[in-house]
C-alpha cells in the first residue's frame, strides 16, 4: 500500500481526525438550562470560590493540550505549523485511543521561545497538562524548563517519550546480549532534543561510557562550535575524549541510537562495532541503515521507529501512559523517577525477550495502563510515600 496516497485520501474524506463531542445531552429546554444559563452560573462560582473545583466541575482534568511550532516536524524539519498540524491531530487520537485522555491539538504561529512561554502559560487554566511536540532544539529545552513552575505537568515527547523508549528497549536488548549497562559503550547519532534527552536518562540509569555525535561529528573537548546544551553534556558524556566522525565513535561501540537522518550509518561501520552488537536506527521515515543491512553487518539486536520492521521504538509506548498516571494522581510536573519507572515498567512487559521482541508493539493494549500505573507510583513515593 502507498500509505502517503492513502493517508491525504482519508484525511481529506474526513477533514482530518479530530473532533469534539458532547458529555450531556442537550435535547430539552431542562438540559439547556443545566449545561448553559441559567444552571452553569452555579458552576462558574463555585469555580470562582475555589479554583481547584476547575479539576472536579469541567473536563480539564483530563485534557492536556499538543503544543507545536511546527520547527522540527518529524523527519521534514521547519515545515510550520499548518503542516504540523495532521501530526498533532494523529498525536490527540492516540492520547484518546491508548488512554482516554482529550487532548487538543494547538499549533502557534511564532518560533519565538519566549512567545511560546507565555502562550502556554496562558492556557494553564484549561488543561491538566501540556505536551510540547516537534520543537527543535535547543530552543525546545529553553521552553520546557521554563514550564515547570505551572503546577501541572509539562512534558516535551520529543526529548522524553524518546528516552522512555529507548531505555525500555535498551533494558531488555542489553540483557539479551549478557552484557551489563553499566559496561556498554553506546554512540548516539544525533544531538537534538532526543539524543540529549536519551543520554540523560541512560545515564540515570546506570550507563557510564556514552559518546554523542552531531553532524559535524563526535563532539569532545576540543570543539568551539558547540551550543550551550551540547557543551554542557561535555561533562558527562565521552570519558575518554576520542575525536572525529560516526566511523570513529563506532569502533568497538556495543550500541547505536540513532536519532539523525537516513543513510547516516553504513555496514562498515557496524561491523567495527563489538561482538553481539545492538543498532536502534531510528530517523523516520528511512532509518540510518536498513534492518537487513545491519544484521548482515553483524548486528544481534536491531530497532527502528517504523511499524512494518520487529523492534518498532516508537513514542506512542511512552507519552499516553505518562499523562495518563500523571493526571491520575495530579502530579505537578514529570520527574526522572517518574521517567526511569514508566522506561522499566514498559520493559517489563516483555516477559522474555528475543532478537526480534525486546519492546511491546504499538498498539499492545497493556502498555498505557502499565505506564500510567508506573509514572503514578513514581511520584507518590518520591512525593507522598
Amino acid at each position: 500500500m502507498d500509505y502517503g496516497s492513502e493517508a491525504i485520501r482519508r484525511h481529506r474524506e474526513s477533514r482530518g481526525k479530530v473532533s469534539i463531542a458532547p458529555k450531556m445531552s442537550v435535547k430539552t429546554m431542562e438540559d439547556l438550562s443545566i449545561a448553559y444559563t441559567p444552571g452553569v452560573a452555579a458552576v462558574s462560582m463555585a469555580i470562582a470560590n475555589d479554583k481547584s473545583e476547575s479539576y472536579n466541575l469541567t473536563n480539564r482534568a483530563n485534557m492536556v493540550a499538543v503544543v507545536s511550532d511546527g520547527s522540527a516536524v518529524l523527519g521534514l524539519g521547519n515545515v510550520g505549523p499548518e503542516a504540523a498540524m495532521p501530526v498533532m491531530e494523529g498525536k490527540s487520537i492516540l492520547f484518546k485511543g491508548l488512554a482516554d485522555i482529550d487532548a487538543f491539538p494547538i499549533c502557534l504561529a511564532t518560533q519565538d521561545s519566549a512567545s511560546i512561554i507565555q502562550t502556554v502559560r496562558n492556557l494553564v487554566p484549561t488543561f491538566g497538562g501540556i505536551n510540547l511536540e516537534d520543537i527543535a532544539a535547543p530552543r525546545c529545552f529553553e521552553i520546557e524548563d521554563s514550564l515547570q513552575d505551572l503546577g501541572i505537568p509539562v512534558f516535551h515527547d520529543d526529548q522524553h517519550g524518546t528516552s522512555i523508549a529507548v531505555l525500555a528497549a535498551l533494558i531488555n536488548a542489553i540483557e539479551l546480549t549478557g552484557k551489563k549497562f553499566e559496561d556498554a559503550k553506546f554512540v548516539f547519532c544525533g544531538a537534538g532534543a532526543g539524543g540529549i534527552a536519551s543520554t540523560k536518562l541512560l545515564l540515570d540509569y546506570g550507563a557510564k561510557n556514552i559518546t554523542l555525535v552531531d553532524s559535524t561529528g563526535i563532539i569532545h573537548r576540543g570543539r568551539s562550535d558547540l551550543t550551550p546544551v551540547k557543551l554542557s553534556m561535555l561533562a558527562m558524556t565521552n570519558p575518554d575524549d576520542i575525536q572525529g566522525g560516526l566511523a570513529e565513535a563506532m569502533k568497538g561501540a556495543d550500541v547505536f541510537v540513532g536519532l539523525a537522518v537516513a543513510g547516516a550509518l553504513t555496514p562498515q561501520m557496524v561491523s567495527s562495532m563489538a561482538k553481539d552488537a545492538i543498532v536502534f536506527a531510528m530517523a523516520n521515515p528511512i532509518p540510518e541503515i536498513m534492518p537487513d543491512l545491519a544484521s548482515a553487518a553483524g548486528a544481534a539486536i536491531v530497532g527502528t521507529g517504523r511499524s512494518d520492521f520487529p523492534n518498532q521504538i516508537n513514542n506512542s509506548l511512552v507519552f499516553p501512559g505518562v499523562f495518563r498516571g500523571a493526571l491520575d494522581i495530579k502530579a505537578t510536573r514529570i520527574t526522572t523517577g517518574m521517567k526511569l519507572s514508566a522506561a522499566k515498567a514498559l520493559a517489563a512487559l516483555i516477559t522474555e525477550p528475543t532478537t526480534e521482541c525486546v519492546i511491546p508493539w504499538s498498539l499492545d493494549p497493556t502498555v498505557s495502563p502499565a505506564v500510567a500505573q508506573a509514572t503514578a507510583s513514581a511520584w507518590t513515593a518520591e512525593y507522598t510515600g
